[in-house]
């Protein structure tokens, strides 16, 4: 465990909490998770550690909302995976690339993109509130595949924040999907991807897992408790939780990009 001090330890476990059920719901938890863990953690402390604990403590509760929504929202869980394993090779590519690549040139393209999506989102206020009236067709899958899985994969081991915001409005756009089933599905997708960078960090030693393990109980309530809420709530409310946290998503990598 690090040397912190019970206030800041308190304070890790609360952000634990939300973002567990900021990400079950509409994905973009570590937008609040890392941030904290950067700030709490010992200054000496190298970066790749905070970024190790919070995969740890991350794929926890995305497990548990993942299981979830599995029990009691239509997930084609075969897709999911399969989209999953698309995303797992993508980020892994994306981590390779990231190395000689300056993310401060993609920064203000994502911001762009996410405003879009934003605009895109609430001009259409039928976007995501109705499931699709027929089979989804192998043509849709393998975009989903492609886009979904490769594609956002891809970023998210290049850049990553809003990663499990972006599966949501693909598979959402792609599949048809509602909202709910939506971020159900990507909730199977970020575990797949979550755990091929989990096994990169616990390779490597940069994983506090005794500070992980504790806010990792937290992390699973949130996560389950967000995805009651969605469930409980229907894709209306999904839907304010993302135009939230895409406008979150923005102003971070705005203030990433020109005020840090």
């Amino acid at each position: 465990m690090p040397d912190i001090s019970l206030t800041m330890l308190v304070l890790l476990c609360v952000a634990a909490l939300a973002a567990g059920w900021i990400d079950a719901v509409v994905g973009g938890g570590g937008l609040l998770l890392l941030p904290v863990l950067l700030l709490g953690l010992p200054a000496n402390t190298p970066a790749a550690h905070a970024l190790g604990t919070n995969k740890a403590v991350a794929i926890v509760g995305t497990t548990g909302a993942a299981v979830t929504y599995a029990r009691k929202a239509p997930v084609d869980v075969r897709t999911a995976v399969r989209i999953g394993l698309a995303a797992l090779a993508g980020s892994s590519a994306g981590a390779f690339f990231a190395a000689g690549m300056s993310t401060d040139v993609l920064k203000p393209v994502i911001m762009v993109v996410l405003l879009g999506v934003a605009a895109f989102v609430i001009l259409r206020p039928a976007f995501g509130t109705a499931p699709a009236t027929g089979p989804v067709t192998r043509r849709r899958i393998l975009a989903a595949i492609g886009l979904a899985g490769l594609g956002i994969g891809f970023y998210d081991g290049l850049i990553g924040p809003g990663t499990g915001t972006f599966l949501v409005l693909a598979l959402t756009a792609i599949l048809h999907l509602d909202l709910v089933t939506a971020s159900a599905t990507a909730k199977i997708v970020n575990c797949c991807t979550n755990a091929g960078a989990l096994a990169t960090f616990a390779w490597q030693g940069a994983v506090l897992w005794q500070l992980a393990a504790l806010m990792a109980v937290f992390n699973l309530a949130g996560g389950t408790l967000g995805a009651h809420t969605a469930l409980k709530q229907g894709s209306g409310f999904v839907r304010v939780v993302l135009l939230t946290v895409v406008f979150a998503l923005v102003g971070n990598l705005a203030y990433e990009q020109w005020l840090a």
